[in-house]
C-alpha cells in the first residue's frame, strides 16, 4: 500500500503534528510546540542522521524575546500572587494590601497572556510539502486563527487574565453586600479560573497531540501540567471564596487563601522553567 505524503495528527479539528516527505527524500516532522517556542522542525534526511532545522536568525531572537518577557512576567504575577493570598491568611486583616498586591500580579499576568498570544501570531511558519523549513513573516500585534490549538490556548488564557483583572479591580470597592461581592468580585474570579483551565486542555491536547498522557522527558509537557495544576488550585481557591448571604463570610477562607498561594507558586514555578525552553 502506498505510504500518504502527509500524516497529520492532533485532536478534533486541530493539527498539532504534520509529517510529510519532502521532495529531496526522508521526512519532515513539524510539531506544533517546539516550532513556535523553539523554533525547530526535525528533518529525516536518507542516509542520514535525524537533525533540527532552525527557523532564521530573525525569528530565533523573537522567540527569545518573546520568551523571556513571559516568562518573567508569569515568575512575578505567581509570586505577587503567592505574597497577597500570604497577606490575606497571615497579615493584620486589611483587605487593601492583599488587594494592592494581587492588582500588581494581576498586571503580570495580562503581560505574561498577551506576549504569550504574541508567540503564537509570530512563531515560524512550516511550509507544508517543502523541504523541511520554518519561514518568518512579518511582525503582527493581532491575528484571528482560532482552527489552530495553540492560538486558542493562549488566546483563552489571555482572556481569562483580561477577567482576572475585573476582579481584581472590584476587590478594591469596600461596603458591599454578599450579593454584590459575589457577582462583582466572585463570579469574575470563577470564569477566570474555567478560561485558564480551558487554556491549559488545550495546551494538553497541543503537546500530547491529542488524549493526555504523561511526557515526563519533555520540557513542555512539564510546563503545561505544571500551569494545568496551578490552575485546578485557582479554582479550588475561587469555589472556597464564595460569599454566603445568610452569614457575609467566605465559605472557607483558609481554603481560599492557601489554593491561591500553591496555584500562584505553581505559575511561578512553570515560568522558570519556560525560561529553558527557548531556541
Amino acid at each position: 500500500m502506498r505510504q500518504p505524503e502527509q500524516r497529520a495528527e492532533g485532536a478534533g479539528p486541530f493539527t498539532t503534528r504534520l509529517t510529510w516527505h519532502p521532495p529531496g527524500g526522508g521526512s519532515a516532522v513539524w510539531e506544533s510546540r517546539p516550532a513556535r517556542r523553539r523554533g525547530i522542525i526535525t528533518v529525516h534526511a536518507p542516509g542520514a542522521a535525524t537533525r533540527h532545522a532552525r527557523a532564521d536568525a530573525l525569528a530565533l531572537a523573537r522567540l527569545r524575546r518573546l520568551n523571556a518577557i513571559a516568562a518573567t512576567a508569569f515568575v512575578l504575577g505567581g509570586a505577587l500572587f503567592a505574597v497577597g493570598a500570604a497577606v490575606a491568611q497571615f497579615g493584620s486583616g486589611d483587605g487593601t494590601t492583599s488587594a494592592s498586591v494581587y492588582f500588581a500580579g494581576g498586571l503580570c499576568f495580562n503581560t505574561g497572556g498577551y506576549v504569550s498570544l504574541l508567540q503564537v501570531i509570530n512563531a515560524p511558519r512550516h511550509v507544508p510539502g517543502g523541504e523541511g523549513a520554518l519561514v518568518t513573516r512579518r511582525w503582527r500585534w493581532w491575528s484571528y486563527e482560532p482552527g489552530r490549538a495553540d492560538w486558542l490556548s493562549a488566546f483563552v488564557l489571555f482572556a481569562g487574565t483580561l477577567v482576572f483583572a475585573v476582579d481584581l479591580l472590584d476587590s478594591f470597592l469596600r461596603g458591599l453586600t454578599a450579593q454584590q461581592i459575589n457577582r462583582l468580585i466572585w463570579a469574575p474570579d470563577m470564569i477566570g479560573c474555567v478560561l485558564f483551565l480551558i487554556s491549559g486542555h488545550l495546551a494538553v491536547v497541543e503537546i500530547c497531540h491529542g488524549r493526555p498522557r504523561l511526557l515526563p522527558r519533555e520540557l513542555g509537557w512539564w510546563i503545561v501540567a505544571v500551569n494545568q495544576l496551578g490552575s485546578a488550585l485557582f479554582m479550588v481557591s475561587a469555589l472556597a471564596a464564595y460569599t454566603r448571604p445568610a452569614t457575609g463570610s467566605m465559605s472557607n477562607a483558609d481554603i481560599a487563601n492557601w489554593g491561591t498561594l500553591a496555584g500562584a507558586l505553581c505559575f511561578s514555578a512553570a515560568g522558570v522553567l519556560q525560561f529553558f525552553e527557548r531556541p
